[in-house]
């Protein structure tokens, strides 16, 4: 077992809490059949670029940077984040760098987090390894998008509002859980490269066997699988963890 990154810094008031769904990733990422997949897919010298979307309290991508020689065969990984919550991205880089600093022998170079929505601060065709926890939870309708003036100043405390609004931007999927999950599948095509995959949890509701045909319709050289699910039932949440690459 990996340690997990310490995260009792976090605002979680603020910040999406790690749950159940935090420890499936840490749990498929690193598990023997994802990290044979990993060194073999980017073995050689070859040095991926792991994008974490949504990081939340960081712990994800925390766990990846740290644990970069046991996950790829090598330190040579680069890790980044991005995030629309900018308590979130100050969160994820005090998660990383203190991760980092207990794993000296085994991390590789974390470069920080950006404030952002979805995949606009990334290179098309730059992404080797995606991670995304979506806000999967459906809900009657998505939280407005905000921009950078929708979050309080960082030297003004937030109000119990601006924390709702924050922690709803974590969980809140809409229309089956799927409208900001869909967006960011729809745009794996530009923002992965000729290496690329992803990995993206989804629950029940998010039809996930319909969310597999939709990226396999993406063309003959798409591939999809199941490769992480959790063994418990929480409420009607049943998780998993879906793998997308390209051959």
């Amino acid at each position: 077992m990996l340690p997990t990154p310490d995260t009792s810094h976090v605002a979680y008031e603020r910040v999406y809490e790690p749950a159940e769904d935090s420890f499936l990733l840490l749990d498929t990422l690193s598990s023997t059949d994802q990290t044979i997949f990993l060194q073999t897919r980017f073995g050689d010298g070859y040095v991926p670029l792991v994008v974490e979307i949504g990081s939340g309290s960081g712990v994800v991508i925390a766990f990846v940077n740290a644990h970069a020689k046991v996950l790829f065969g090598s330190r040579n990984v680069l890790a980044t984040a991005v995030d629309v919550n900018a308590y979130a991205c100050k969160a994820t880089d005090e998660t990383a760098k203190k991760a980092a600093s207990e794993n000296t022998a085994s991390h590789g170079m974390y470069l920080g987090a950006s404030q952002g929505d979805l995949r606009t601060p990334l290179k098309d065709g730059s992404v080797d390894v995606l991670i995304f926890n979506p806000p999967y939870v459906p809900t009657p309708e998505l939280p407005k998008q905000p921009g950078l003036a929708d979050f309080p100043h960082p030297d003004k405390k937030p109000t119990f509002d601006d924390d709702s609004y924050m922690l709803s931007l974590s969980y809140a999927g809409g229309r089956d859980g799927m409208e900001t999950t869909d967006r960011l599948i729809n745009s794996l095509p530009q923002v992965l490269s000729k290496k690329g995959c992803a990995y993206i949890l989804l629950c029940a509701q998010n039809k996930p066997e319909e969310v597999k045909e939709r990226i396999r319709a993406f063309g003959e050289a798409w591939n999809v699988a199941t490769v992480g699910t959790s063994g418990k039932k929480a409420g009607w949440e049943r998780l998993q963890i879906i793998r997308i690459w390209i051959e």
